[in-house]
C-alpha cells in the first residue's frame, strides 16, 4: 500500500492553482489535507482569526465537495505533524510557502526536523508570485524602491495557474477536531454579526469577485481606485489574504483584460506587483514587521502610549476629522478599509499625532478581516516615513484636502458618520452595534467640535521633528 501524504494547510483555501496540493495529489498516494491551529494562528488578532476560521469552514466544505476531507488539529506544528505522521503512516508532507518572520521561523523547524525523522517535506510557491530571492537588481540583492521591480517582472512569466486536481482519498481517515470548540472567533464579541454581512468567503466566491470586477470595474480602475465615494476597487484583498484565490488567478486574468484593451487592466497588475513587494521586503528585512525600516528612524520622537486619550479617539472614530473618523468607522463595520482612507488615517496617526506606527499596524491586525502581514507593515512603514518609500518622508497629508478631492460630494462620509445627521445611514448606525459596549458610544451624541489635534498644529509639529536630524 502506499503512505499517505500530508498537505500541510495554512493560508491557501482553494482548490485551484494550489501547488503544494497539486504535487501532492500527482503522486497517486493518498493526501490528508490537515490545518493546524499552532503557535502562528494563535497569535493572530481577533478579526483575521475569526475571518480565518471562515476560511477553514469554507474550505473544508470544498474539500468535502471534492471527496476529501480536511482534518483539523490544535498544537505546536511540528508536534502536531510528528503525531499525524504516527497515525497514519505518512512519509511526506507538502506545504506551500509564507515568508513572513513567525512562519519562516517554523517552517524552516518543522522542515529539517521532518527531513532528520526522514519524512519527506516540501514547500512551494503558492502565495505570491515570483519568489523573493529569483527577484533581483542588475548588481544583486533585492529593489528596495517600488517601481524599478515593476519594470523588473512586469514582462515575466509567473507561470500558468494550475486546474484544481483529483485528490486521492485514504482508507482511513484520521480523528479531527471540531472547528466549534476551538472558538477563533470569540473575541470579536458582538462585532462578528455587523461584519458578517460584509464577508465574501471561499474560493468560489473570490472568484466570483473578480470575475465581476475584470467585467465591470477594472477598465476604469485607473480612474476610480482611490476614489473614496466609488466602488472602484477589485475588494479581493480579503481573499488573497487568505489565499482563497491566488495572485496568479489575478495576474493572468488582469493580462487578459490588457490584451482586451482595457485601460485599466495595467493599474491592476501593479497592485498585484505591490503586494509582491511587501513579500520581497519581509523576506529580505524581516525586521520591518517590527522596526523602522530605515537606519537612523530609532530615535524619531513618536509617542509610544497605545492608551493615550487621544490614540483612543483616533482607534473609536472621533478624532473631529470626519474622512479619517469614517474611514475607522468603515472598517468596523466591514472589517476592510479603502486603501486611500488606509493612507490618510495612518498619516494622522503618525504625523499630526506623532503617535508611532507599530501602534496603527497593531490596531489593524486586531480589526481588518484583510489583515496581511507583509502588506500591513509595509503599508504602516510607508505612510510614517520610516519605510521603502521613495517619497519624501516629510509627506504629510492634509485629510481636508484628500476629502476634497476623493470624497468631493461627501458621500463617503455620510455614509459612515452618523453624529449631527437627521436620518443617518444603516452603514452608519451599525458602527454603533459593532464596536465595544465599554466604549460608551452612541448615535445621539455629538461630532467632536474640533479635531484633537489641529491640521496646522500637528503639520508644524511633525515638520520640526523632521528638521531635526538627531533622529
Amino acid at each position: 500500500m502506499t503512505s499517505p501524504i500530508i498537505y500541510w494547510v495554512r493560508r491557501d483555501f482553494r482548490l485551484s492553482d494550489n501547488p503544494a496540493l497539486v504535487a501532492a495529489s500527482a503522486s497517486g498516494a493518498p493526501v490528508i489535507p490537515v490545518f493546524v491551529c499552532d503557535e502562528v494562528v494563535e497569535g493572530h488578532g481577533a478579526a483575521p482569526k475569526w475571518r480565518l476560521g471562515l476560511g477553514v469552514e469554507a474550505f473544508g466544505k470544498a474539500l468535502a465537495e471534492a471527496g476529501s476531507r480536511l482534518i483539523l488539529r490544535r498544537g505546536d506544528a511540528l508536534a502536531t505533524l510528528r503525531t499525524l505522521i504516527a497515525e497514519t503512516g505518512a512519509q511526506a508532507v507538502h506545504w506551500n510557502r509564507l515568508y513572513d518572520p513567525l512562519s519562516r521561523k517554523r517552517d524552516e523547524a518543522v522542515k529539517a526536523a521532518l527531513k532528520g525523522d526522514g519524512i519527506e517535506a516540501t514547500s512551494h510557491n503558492g502565495h505570491v508570485l515570483f519568489e523573493p530571492w529569483t527577484v533581483e537588481t542588475q548588481t544583486g540583492g533585492f529593489y528596495k524602491v517600488y517601481t524599478p521591480l515593476w519594470k523588473a517582472v512586469r514582462d515575466r512569466d509567473p507561470g500558468a495557474a494550475l486546474s484544481a486536481p483529483t485528490i486521492p482519498a485514504p482508507g482511513e481517515w484520521p480523528a479531527s477536531d471540531a472547528l466549534a470548540d476551538w472558538r477563533l472567533g470569540a473575541a470579536m464579541n458582538r462585532g462578528a454579526d455587523v461584519v458578517a454581512e460584509h464577508l465574501n468567503i471561499g474560493e468560489a466566491a473570490a472568484r466570483g469577485r473578480l470575475a465581476n470586477f475584470i467585467a465591470h470595474k477594472i477598465a476604469d480602475y485607473r480612474d476610480t481606485r482611490d476614489s473614496l465615494d466609488v466602488d472602484g476597487t477589485s475588494e479581493l484583498s480579503e481573499n488573497l489574504a487568505y489565499g482563497e484565490i491566488s495572485a496568479r488567478a489575478c495576474w493572468w486574468a488582469g493580462q487578459r483584460a490588457m490584451a482586451d484593451g482595457k485601460a485599466g487592466a495595467e493599474h491592476f497588475l501593479k497592485e498585484v506587483v505591490w503586494r509582491d513587494f511587501a513579500y520581497h521586503l519581509v523576506h529580505h528585512t524581516p525586521h520591518i514587521t517590527t522596526e523602522n525600516w530605515r537606519e537612523g528612524w530609532d530615535a524619531f520622537p513618536w509617542r509610544t502610549d497605545p492608551d493615550a486619550p487621544d490614540v483612543l479617539a483616533w482607534k473609536q472614530g472621533r478624532t473631529g476629522l470626519p474622512i479619517i473618523d469614517a474611514a475607522m468607522r468603515e472598517m468596523y463595520v466591514t472589517g476592510r478599509m479603502h486603501n486611500r482612507a488606509r493612507m490618510l488615517v495612518a498619516s494622522y496617526l503618525t504625523k499630526h499625532m506623532m503617535t508611532h506606527w507599530k501602534i496603527g499596524m497593531d490596531w489593524f491586525e486586531e480589526c481588518l478581516v484583510d489583515w496581511d502581514p507583509a502588506s500591513n507593515a509595509m503599508g504602516w512603514q510607508w505612510t510614517a516615513g520610516s519605510g521603502p518609500d521613495a517619497a519624501p518622508y516629510f509627506r504629510i497629508y492634509n485629510p481636508d484636502t484628500q476629502a476634497e478631492k476623493f470624497d468631493g460630494a461627501g458621500r463617503y462620509r455620510r455614509k459612515w458618520l452618523a453624529e449631527n445627521t437627521a436620518q443617518p445611514s444603516a452603514t452608519a448606525l451599525s458602527f454603533f452595534e459593532a464596536i465595544p459596549r465599554s466604549w460608551g458610544l452612541s448615535p445621539g451624541m455629538s461630532y467632536p467640535e474640533r479635531p484633537i489635534v489641529g491640521l496646522a498644529e500637528g503639520r508644524e509639529r511633525a515638520l520640526a521633528a523632521y528638521e531635526d536630524r538627531n533622529f
